[in-house]
């Protein structure tokens, strides 16, 4: 795409007023589809910060996009997961949004999956998205309402190969969804799921080769690679007031690739 194809994207872009000024947090914010979300959160005016284990990375997209708003935290370790979140809180005001993204999509085999493993795996894909979700409810019921966008995968609904504990993870992602959703609304929070596709991101490419990619954009309804601004399409108008009846469902940007 050239600089003058990206400015004229720019502008063809949706503007959200409901946006501007809300609190922000992004886990696995440093690369891929979190950076589009600092970047697309930033573009709106949100104040926006975000968490990652990449320190290099989450220092260059901060530097880019959002000064001040990157906190180096290993989300597995839950004790530091919320000290993290409450000095981020505590430096916002609070927090509006919460966009749980962080994920790893590491290849393995059934029989290599020891107990320990499964735990690590667990720890990275799911369980802090509960946990961080938790630190935030409070303040968010005192502001009269917030969003929590947690996000799944598109490789569960496809049965994808050699990753049975990344997909049990992101299938539950979408049954906690619904949960959460059920016992947080009264309180005007909403709480959906994001499925992206496959994404064009350096950490997708390395899985595929140029012929796999091929395949996968053939199998898409439409042509093309899925981009991270794409996704971060989805989740401005979710956490936005234009979605204020929108909670409890999983919303798909994957091409339609079924």
């Amino acid at each position: 795409m050239t600089a003058m194809a990206v400015i004229e994207e720019s502008r063809t872009r949706a503007s959200y007023p409901s946006l501007a000024g809300k609190r922000v947090l992004v886990t696995g914010g440093a690369t891929g589809i979190g950076a589009g979300m600092v970047e697309a959160f930033a573009a709106q005016k949100a104040r926006v910060a975000f968490i990652d284990i990449d320190q290099q990375a989450g220092e260059t997209i901060a530097s880019r996009f959002s000064p001040g708003g990157f906190h180096a935290c290993d989300l597995r370790d839950l004790e530091a997961l919320a000290a993290t979140i409450g000095r981020i809180a505590a430096a916002l005001g609070g927090i509006d949004i919460l966009i749980n993204n962080a994920a790893n999509d590491d290849r393995h085999r059934i029989g290599e999956v020891t107990p320990a493993y499964w735990d690590e795996r667990m720890a990275t894909n799911l369980r802090h998205l509960f946990f961080a979700a938790q630190a935030v409810i409070p303040a968010m019921k005192a502001a009269g309402g917030g969003a929590i966008i947690n996000f799944g995968s598109i490789s569960w609904h496809l049965g994808l190969p050699d990753l049975v504990l990344y997909q049990t993870a992101k299938a539950a992602i979408e049954g906690m969804t619904r949960s959460m959703a059920r016992d947080l609304g009264r309180d005007g929070i909403r709480v959906t799921t994001i499925v992206p596709g496959n994404v064009q991101t350096p950490r997708q490419e390395q899985w595929y080769t140029p012929e796999g990619e091929n395949e996968i954009v053939a199998a898409q309804c439409l042509p093309g690679r899925i981009q991270p601004a794409d996704v971060a399409a989805l989740a401005l108008f979710l956490a936005s007031d234009d979605a204020r009846m929108c909670t409890g469902h999983e919303y798909f940007v994957d091409a339609g690739w079924r």
